[in-house]
């Protein structure tokens, strides 16, 4: 095994949630012995003198930058201006700081939602800026979009080493299931369990299940992260994905069937679908570090469901 994490300190943030865990968790089967993970309750990395004092708390070598205000369609059509306000600043500090202190590398972690609204599938980095986001998620996409101007302007003017990722949607156990904020599988989850407690006959699912997506189970997106962190140190952006496009649709009618719900599915297509593909192409993850998605949908979306049958179905808590 490579010792490169075992001799480095690597601040995680969002090292606590959901992708960070199998970040973390990551680096210790690496042998990395010191892991530090910023907490909100200690460091508030929106404020400018909380980044100043994580970065002299932790004296990092490499940042990989998880943190990140998030949220399915309902929640970033209800607060879009705390999305952008508060993902942009906590990125574009982050990497100032880590500039300012001569750190060996950042890892900032983008978002699949800074693509065009109408880009070609599969979606491939070079199409990233031809084209206006999706409008519901557009503050959000372009908040983080703006950490790979920084990122490529600082190796440009200071040769400061940062590397930008775009994961596709993560899903896994150990998502958010909170109805206001979570993402379409969670969400999906929790909606057939809650019918099948109630004894409710539908379950109604946003837009109309015609838009395609594509996932990419959490444990494998943390291990593209890991090998990008390891092996690439180059300006363009990455694409990190299973290369596996599904319509919602599709999506909702298998989540239905492995999770035994024998009801009805009622599309409401005056809500927003968002954006009308999702799929990438992930040949240069491939290429320049070695990176295949290795967990198919249908065994993730098992694994998913039983983990939420046995943390929180039924109220109760992990």
């Amino acid at each position: 095994m490579s010792e490169f994490f075992e001799r480095r300190r690597i601040v995680v943030t969002g090292g606590a949630g959901f992708l960070g865990r199998f970040v973390t968790e990551g680096l210790r089967e690496r042998g990395c012995k010191e892991i530090l993970v910023p907490t909100i309750e200690d460091y508030d990395l929106v404020n400018m003198a909380d980044v100043i004092r994580m970065y002299e708390d932790m004296r990092p070598d490499i940042v990989i930058h998880l943190a990140a205000v998030v949220g399915g369609i309902g929640a970033n059509r209800e607060h879009p201006g705390e999305f952008f306000y508060k993902n942009l600043m906590m990125g574009v500090q982050l990497i100032e700081q880590a500039r300012l202190r001569g750190t060996e590398k950042f890892v900032a972690i983008g978002t699949i939602c800074a693509y065009p609204k109408h880009t070609p599938v599969p979606f491939r980095e070079e199409d990233l800026w031809n084209g206006y986001p999706e409008e519901t998620n557009a503050p959000y996409g372009l908040a983080k979009k703006m950490l790979l101007v920084q990122s490529q302007a600082y190796r440009q003017e200071y040769g400061f080493n940062s590397i930008y990722l775009l994961p596709v949607n993560l899903y896994g156990p150990g998502d958010n299931f909170e109805p206001a904020s979570s993402h379409v599988i969670p969400a999906l989850i929790k909606k057939c369990h809650d019918a099948i407690d109630c004894g409710a006959a539908t379950i109604e699912c946003w837009g109309t299940g015609d838009v395609s997506r594509e996932f990419i189970y959490a444990a494998d997106a943390a291990e593209g992260i890991l090998l990008a962190t390891e092996h690439y140190d180059g300006s363009e952006p990455v694409n990190i994905g299973s290369g596996s496009e599904i319509s919602i649709r599709d999506l909702a009618e298998k989540i239905v069937a492995l999770s035994g719900f024998d009801g009805e599915i009622r599309w409401d297509p005056s809500q927003p679908d968002g954006q009308p593909r999702r799929c990438l192409d992930v040949a240069k993850a491939r290429d320049y570090f070695g990176f295949e998605a290795k967990k198919t949908l249908d065994e993730g979306l098992k694994e998913t469901i039983e983990w939420y049958r046995a943390h929180l179905a039924g109220g109760r808590k992990a």
